[in-house]
């Protein structure tokens, strides 16, 4: 018919004994492949028809053909979970070590989809229980990832090893608090699986269990069998990052460290206030975070927070909640340098919070700042004041808002050059690199155009734009919170 099926296949899968011996004694063709390259023999399997295939096996011309997926028949009942359909074909001769296309065995699916019995009939066929596939999963993966605790504990029982590895270095306990299958990361800690074991970006399960949606289940687990807080990239950077409230509770609670750093020197307050965790950033806080710290580039979390333009972040940083919770007014500079925390603190480059909410265009953030007694005219190591940033990225509110504060317009940086220099430098630039564009697009026929002409007066001003350096203006963290 139209979906390649024969009429045996339609028997089979319908477990129509009757039809299929019928068929046969007329001279249907038993190995006829339908579009998924599957015979009548993969049909009755998939189908649970158990009479339908002990009919069918004398005729085959191979017990284990595979279709499309290089499933065998065996794959087939194995996936259906249908025991009898199973024994008869193992009875019968099908090969229990069969690959598909991904390289699993039948075992990796009955123990994926918690077929038990059936589990237990390979393996008394010599199914190997450490096979791997083509990604390095075991059987024991399968099950795991599945949350099967019974196959997982027949496995154990029966050989499999309980840190083995997958390609990216993850163990079943890896996966299963990602997954956040609480039940078997449990009989696997308590079967005495590491967990403290590292796969090949360095995570361990607590990470993972941190970074997790789902994982948060597995975390007290972890942390209660003595899985460690403080070694390498800390699993509270990772909580940080994505703004896991509970599970960053959880892990300062046991003994996370809250001032510990990553190898840029970023501790989890500069994550959650990269990210945008308000209440993540209140917590740390409470627990001693210091706002003050500098991490990549001589960065502060506020610098951060502003230039991703999370006002609320900001705020929080700033506001007098950090000495006074039942306040949420912002402090002037003068009582933030009383509380150890200067609002002009600059980075490696100079740059203080209003450079970079300048350079970023929140004015949200620019105006919090304002507010909060942050230097209108502090200029960075490059002479340039905030308002040489907004004249180059083009923010018309940043820019008002700063001359409004009273910012100088005629400010000069290092290079002798105005806010009226960056600004035409920009634009000019942006235009010459649109006709740049077009004239390499251009034939010779099209050279003497006034886009020609006008690429030839813009030059000069490229050059300036060069000169002075507008393109580092744009400010770049360059790391990976």
């Amino acid at each position: 018919d139209q979906e390649w099926l024969t009429p045996l296949h339609r028997a089979a899968a319908s477990q129509n004994e009757g039809s299929v011996v019928l068929l046969l004694r007329k001279g249907a063709e038993v190995n006829a492949q339908d579009g998924f390259c599957q015979t009548a023999l993969h049909v009755a399997a998939a189908n649970r028809a158990m009479k339908c295939v002990d009919t069918l096996i004398p005729y085959v011309s191979s017990l284990n053909a595979s279709d499309r997926f290089g499933r065998t028949a065996l794959h087939h009942a194995v996936h259906s979970g249908h025991a009898e359909t199973v024994t008869l074909l193992l009875n019968k001769g099908a090969n229990v070590s069969a690959r598909d296309i991904k390289d699993r065995q039948p075992i990796h699916l009955a123990a994926h989809l918690g077929h038990l019995e059936v589990v237990r009939l390979l393996v008394a066929c010599s199914a190997d229980v450490s096979c791997r596939d083509k990604q390095g999963f075991t059987p024991l993966h399968a099950a795991a990832l599945g949350g099967h605790t019974e196959v997982v504990k027949y496995l154990l029982k029966h050989g499999a090893e309980i840190d083995e590895a997958d390609g990216s270095g993850n163990s079943a306990l890896h996966m299963v608090c990602y997954a956040g299958q609480r039940a078997v990361a449990s009989e696997l800690v308590n079967c005495g699986a590491s967990v403290n074991r590292s796969n090949v970006r360095g995570c361990t399960p607590l990470h993972l269990s941190a970074a997790s949606a789902d994982g948060a289940l597995c975390l007290e687990l972890l942390v209660n069998n003595g899985a460690n807080n403080k070694a390498g990239k800390s699993p509270l950077h990772v909580a940080a990052i994505h703004g896991h409230f509970t599970r960053s509770q959880i892990l300062l609670q046991n003994g996370a460290e809250v001032e510990c750093v990553d190898i840029y020197g970023n501790t989890p307050l500069h994550s959650a206030a990269k990210h945008g965790h308000e209440l993540l950033i209140t917590k740390l806080l409470n627990n001693g975070a210091d706002v003050a710290r500098r991490g990549i580039n001589g960065m502060t979390p506020l610098h951060l927070a502003v230039f991703y333009g999370f006002s609320d972040c900001c705020q929080k940083l700033l506001s007098s909640d950090i000495c006074h919770p039942s306040k949420s007014v912002c402090l002037s500079n003068k009582h933030l340098l009383l509380a150890g925390f200067d609002i002009n603190t600059v980075d490696s480059l100079g740059r203080t919070g209003l450079h970079v909410a300048a350079s970023g265009g929140n004015v949200e953030c620019l105006k919090l700042l304002l507010n909060s007694g942050a230097a209108l005219n502090k200029k960075d190591n490059f002479g340039r004041s905030p308002l040489h940033y907004t004249s180059v990225n083009g923010s018309y509110l940043c820019t008002v808002a700063l001359v409004k504060a009273g910012a100088d317009v005629n400010e000069l940086d290092v290079n002798g050059c105005s806010l009226l220099h960056y600004a035409a430098a920009a634009q000019t630039s942006h235009r010459y690199n649109t006709y740049n564009t077009a004239l390499c697009t251009a034939d010779s026929e099209s050279i003497q155009t006034p886009a020609f002409f006008h690429i030839l007066f813009c030059q000069p001003y490229a050059v300036m734009l060069h000169r002075i350096g507008t393109n580092s203006i744009a400010y770049n963290d360059r790391a990976d919170l």
